[in-house]
């Protein structure tokens, strides 16, 4: 399932006083490590006003000594590193929900299948996709799908080593889900009366904080109107009517959760192909659009990768010579793995230079031919990105996938690179709660929290997610292989977290909320960092 955060995220201040300095070394031996200097952490003070908005929208991009800002030095890699450089154009497949592909800041950076003529209903490159002209829908007109846990009871299998898991699972999420609709729906019901309630004495129908406070009554009832929305105005939301709507959007995902994701006898799938038959390929469609506005996540995570630059409007994407094959392979619910393994394939095959995966799940039956495909990809050297997951757990013991783990711990391949999600604010809470970790399965931390990026329709918004970190990390990628392209994909991979900033604060980490050190969260122990990249790229480019 896509990585999406429900919960609204908090920034929260710090007190902890810290700057990093960035070294920037000169074409010596690629055998030296970008670090931090020891001398220069903790020197300076950190910024702890709020964020502007022209800083919470670009906060990835920015610079932890020049803004104090935990970003990835994008700006400063642009303006110091390849300001006066030509790139080679890049190909990055995203393998995701859907995609607006004729939104404002991506309609000029899509990849175009030049093997193929536009709409004759002919295979003409015999890749087996007619068509497929910016890429390829493996789900086709399919958008609500079941959790993978639950199709494996709705086969009746018990005899899979994971049955009694799934069931034990499934009756705690459909006990909480259950009770979440009775305890949000009462919530609902109570705000409407007691606003009805408020407005009625005050005699109109938008009233203030201030109007509320001055409330002075016997009437028990309406005390306890009162009461509620003088609740409600010292919350985050600004209005009763703001957070009505978002208790109405509790209930719409509390009810997907029941009716789809956790409903036994569901039936998603609509492409008519067997989907524990990784030989019947014949499926699909090549149009990757979103099926209903609200199917927003593959837009969202393709304009923080690769955004239009230079148009003046909405956002920046990281890479500037970046095109966007768009795969559509995750719906509302749990992606199947044949689906995944055969979006890696299709996007190695048609030339993809990165793949960004910003979905997963706990339950896989088919890991497998996933993993297969991570070999493949591997060997037309593509690198694969994926987000770590958000559900605040360390995944070196809870099951993740897609993952390149074999049974004994060892990597399939060197091309698979996952990430963690980190917030705006250095400090114990950079790291973001809802960030799994692993110091084995976890590679990097890259910005996540408070993601400014592309929604359908030519809208933008914030979203949090390691399914944002995972793309700022794909960004990062496409900067190295568009201006080095003589370095594999493992080697950007070495690259990108050789060349992170080294972080010595503790951090929070996870459900139990932990302090933990980045060395023991991840493998790298590091930030990513794309000023420093492109250096260190540069240094073994050119020995």
């Amino acid at each position: 399932m896509m990585f999406l955060v429900k919960m609204k995220y908090y920034i929260k201040s710090f007190s902890l006083l810290v700057c990093l300095s960035l070294l920037l070394l000169g074409c010596g031996s690629s055998s030296r490590i970008i670090s931090t200097p020891v001398e220069n952490i903790d020197s300076s003070p950190l910024k702890i006003s709020p964020l502007t908005e022209s800083e919470r929208n670009s906060w990835s991009h920015l610079d932890l000594v020049t803004d104090t800002i935990p970003g990835m030095s994008v700006d400063k890699a642009y303006s110091e590193v390849i300001k006066n450089k030509k790139g080679k154009t890049v190909i990055v497949a995203v393998i995701d929900s859907a995609f607006d592909i004729d939104h404002e800041d991506l309609d000029d950076v899509l990849w175009v299948n030049q093997d193929e003529i536009p709409n004759n209903g002919k295979d003409d490159d015999n890749n087996g996709y007619v068509d497929d002209i910016h890429g390829w829908n493996f789900i086709g007109d399919t958008y609500y799908e079941q959790f993978e846990y639950v199709r494996l009871l709705a086969s009746g299998d018990k005899s899979h080593p994971r049955y009694a898991e799934a069931e034990e699972k499934y009756d705690v999420e459909l006990k909480k889900y259950t009770q979440l609709k009775i305890n949000s729906s009462q919530l609902l019901q109570d705000i409407i009366s007691s606003d009805k309630a408020v407005s009625s004495y005050l005699k109109k129908k938008e009233y203030t904080k201030e109007d509320v406070a001055a409330i002075k009554t016997d009437d028990k009832a309406l005390n306890e109107s009162v009461a509620l929305i003088n609740y409600i105005f010292g919350l985050d939301y600004g209005s009763v009517t703001a957070f009505k709507a978002a208790v109405e959007g509790d209930l719409v995902n509390i009810n997907t959760r029941l009716d789809y994701h956790l409903n036994k006898n569901f039936k998603g799938r609509k492409t008519g192909d067997d989907p524990n038959d990784i030989y019947d390929v014949s499926y699909g469609n090549n149009n990757p659009r979103p099926t209903v506005k609200k199917e927003s996540h593959g837009t969202h995570v393709s304009g923080i990768i690769l955004a239009e630059r230079n148009n003046n409007i909405g956002i920046k994407g990281v890479a500037n010579n970046a095109k966007l094959m768009a795969i559509r392979s995750v719906p509302n619910g749990d992606e199947y793995d044949k689906d995944v393994a055969l979006a890696i394939r299709y996007a190695a095959d048609n030339g993809a230079h990165i793949i960004n995966m910003s979905f997963g799940k706990s339950f896989s039956p088919h890991s497998d031919w996933v993993k297969d495909a991570i070999v493949y990809a591997a060997s037309k050297d593509v690198l694969i990105v994926h987000g770590s997951g958000n559900d605040g757990h360390d995944i070196d013991i809870h099951k993740n996938f897609p993952n390149d783990t074999a049974g004994n711990g060892t990597e399939v391949a060197d091309n698979f690179i996952t990430v963690g999600a980190l917030t705006p604010r250095y400090g114990s809470g950079m790291v973001a709660d809802y960030s799994n970790f692993g110091k084995n399965n976890v590679d990097i931390f890259a910005p996540g929290s408070e993601i400014y990026s592309a929604m359908p329709e030519n809208e933008y918004k914030l979203q949090n997610g390691t399914s944002m970190s995972a793309p700022n990390v794909s960004g990062v990628a496409a900067l190295i292989r568009s201006y080095y392209p003589s370095l594999t994909a493992s080697q950007v991979k070495q690259i990108i977290m050789d060349s992170g900033l080294p972080i010595d604060t503790k951090v929070v980490v996870g459900e139990a909320r932990e302090i933990k050190n980045l060395t023991e969260i991840s493998k790298s122990g590091k930030i990513v960092n794309a000023y420093n990249a492109l250096v260190l790229a540069s240094q073994i480019a050119n020995q």
